[in-house]
């Protein structure tokens, strides 16, 4: 995109302002927040396993993920991704993460709430630990190239192929009208990945099929126009710690659409509230404490929660607390999360008190993807003959 000089100076001047009052807010925030637990376990190779086997590279990869911003985030997402988001970034490797508007209003969303949980998304996503000065944090709507590509890959897209996706049937199998979002989101998805040129996305096992669909675009488009994408892999996460499940149902995993809002622990939930829900956690008849997945679901995820938390074993855990129960064994893994959750609550509640900064923030944010992908948008509109 070229702009004139009389339409480039004050974008310019409005982003180097925008800068100035950034770069001093985040000085604050460094300064006046607490760090993080200092229990955390960064594993060396940040627990994922590269799906398509690929040998290590030397150079930095390019990781691409993002979060729906409905619902508020809770342990099942903080185990699952964003502890691992904080490692990749830690890792030095090139990561960019998005709030992913777009992809919430595949159902129904009321728009003032949608605003307010979209900043409160980015509040979160800082108070665990996403820098934006190490990783571009952006809201996805801001960025108007990911429509555009979901629309041109759309086109290249089959019925056939979409139709076969999991999530899709899972989605809709209770439906009588089925949204349109809901069948074509994956392919927004693929232009998420693809605009970025990202190598890895860090995903779930559900979402493997996604991921392998954005290659299969990206080898489409290739065949059809020229090499423009390079071929994203999905990134495993192999620690069960990752797989925090329901505390309801703990066959199932922890889910911010779950219905019974007992079945998940929220980074925003007060003490009591977190202690009400360990206690109504549902386990067995068994009062001893081990793992035992297929067996004791309820207690093997509790000790899985415990485990994230401390960096111990389940063998470790199963030694300290044999002298209790699992009835006292919920009140202390509730105490434990508690202390683990009061600095992220406690800077979060800091963020949230100067919305104006989480703004900037997206702003920045916006700017620095939003140059990434218009210039990838540019080789694609040549190569599909937009380009005047």
């Amino acid at each position: 995109m070229t702009l004139l000089p009389a339409q480039l100076a004050p974008r310019l001047q409005k982003f180097f302002s925008s800068s100035v009052k950034y770069a001093k807010r985040q000085h604050q925030l460094i300064r006046s927040t607490p760090k993080l637990s200092s229990s955390v376990r960064i594993p060396n190779n940040c627990g994922f396993s590269d799906s398509a086997n690929q040998p290590k590279a030397s150079k930095r990869r390019t990781i691409f993920s993002g979060i729906q911003p409905t619902g508020v985030l809770h342990l099942g997402n903080y185990f699952g991704a964003v502890k691992q988001w904080v490692e990749l970034q830690e890792s030095g490797e090139n990561v960019i993460y998005s709030v992913v508007d777009l992809h919430s209003i595949t159902l129904p969303q009321d728009p003032k709430l949608l605003h307010d949980q979209i900043l409160n998304m980015a509040a979160s996503l800082i108070a665990c630990g996403i820098d934006p000065t190490k990783a571009i944090l952006f809201q996805q709507s801001r960025v108007k190239e990911h429509m555009e590509l979901q629309w041109i890959l759309t086109c290249i897209s089959t019925m056939a192929r979409l139709s076969h996706l999991p999530q899709f049937k899972e989605k809709t199998e209770a439906k009588k009208e089925i949204p349109l979002g809901l069948f074509v989101y994956p392919v927004l998805q693929s232009a998420d990945i693809l605009l970025y040129e990202a190598t890895h996305v860090p995903v779930g096992e559900d979402q493997l099929q996604h991921i392998q669909l954005a290659a299969h675009l990206a080898r489409v488009f290739n065949n059809k126009f020229g090499k423009t994408f390079k071929t994203p892999h999905s990134m495993v996460i192999d620690d069960s710690v990752a797989r925090i499940r329901s505390l309801r149902q703990p066959t199932k995993k922890m889910s911010k659409s779950e219905a019974d809002p007992r079945s998940r622990i929220e980074i925003t939930d007060s003490p009591d509230i977190i202690t009400d829900k360990f206690k109504k956690a549902v386990t067995d008849c068994t009062s001893a404490i081990y793992y035992d997945l297929e067996n004791r679901p309820g207690v093997s995820n509790l000790m899985a929660i415990h485990s994230g938390i401390t960096g111990q074993s389940y063998d470790q855990i199963q030694i300290e607390y044999s002298a209790i129960d699992t009835g006292a064994y919920k009140l202390v893994l509730a105490d434990i999360v508690i202390e683990y959750l009061k600095p992220i609550k406690k800077k979060m509640d800091m963020l949230l008190s100067d919305k104006t900064y989480l703004i900037e923030l997206f702003d920045q944010g916006a700017y620095k993807a939003q140059e990434i992908a218009g210039e990838k948008m540019e080789d694609v509109r040549k190569k599909v003959g937009f380009s005047a």
